[in-house]
């Protein structure tokens, strides 16, 4: 199930049981939540049980969004192993692709963004480090292990294994996100 495997990346972080955790990071109050409308969302129940379910998860999702700042609808698409460093102001768009093992700080955007065929969200791959308050915008593929520095704005395609840095975001050095995953 990929909510232990949520709680098991917040566990190698901090050394804390996996009860305290859930008591006391908003990240993963807001991964529950996800995780379980997702799991609504993309089974097979009947419409007529679904629909209702799916409605009081958007009613959840408003208060958990309301009590911790991250926005996370149970339509993304979000792979196992997800961290969310600090709360606050996190916002992903419902039809945001994000791979495993991914990190996101606090203020981090991820958006439609573009005009025309470049309309759309972005699909961030594995072991992806998003910086505080990094914003990616668009129809763009982020590569694995890339690290996107903080402040900075993403609106093109980012290599694997390279760190990226501004506004407009410009590879920077080839330095993948194994120090910082």
């Amino acid at each position: 199930m990929k909510f232990i495997k949520d709680i098991k990346r917040y566990k190698d972080y901090s050394g804390k049981s996996a009860f305290k955790m859930l008591l006391t990071q908003q990240g993963l109050w807001a991964l529950f939540q996800y995780r379980f409308y997702n799991w609504i969302y993309t089974s097979r129940l009947p419409k007529i049980i679904k629909l209702p379910l799916l409605f009081l998860g958007v009613i959840k999702q408003k208060g958990i969004e309301i009590i911790t700042g991250i926005s996370i609808p149970y339509s993304a698409q979000i792979g196992e192993g997800f961290y969310i460093g600090h709360h606050s102001g996190i916002i992903i768009n419902p039809n945001a692709i994000i791979g495993k093992n991914c990190n996101i700080s606090q203020g981090v955007t991820i958006g439609v963004s573009g005009k025309g065929p470049y309309r759309g969200t972005p699909v961030i791959g594995d072991e992806v480090y998003l910086g505080a308050n990094a914003t990616v915008v668009g129809k763009i593929i982020i590569g694995n292990r890339a690290v996107i520095g903080a402040n900075s704005l993403v609106n093109r395609d980012v290599k694997e294994s390279v760190t990226v840095l501004g506004v407009p975001a410009k590879e920077v050095v080839k330095n993948d996100s194994r120090t910082y995953i």
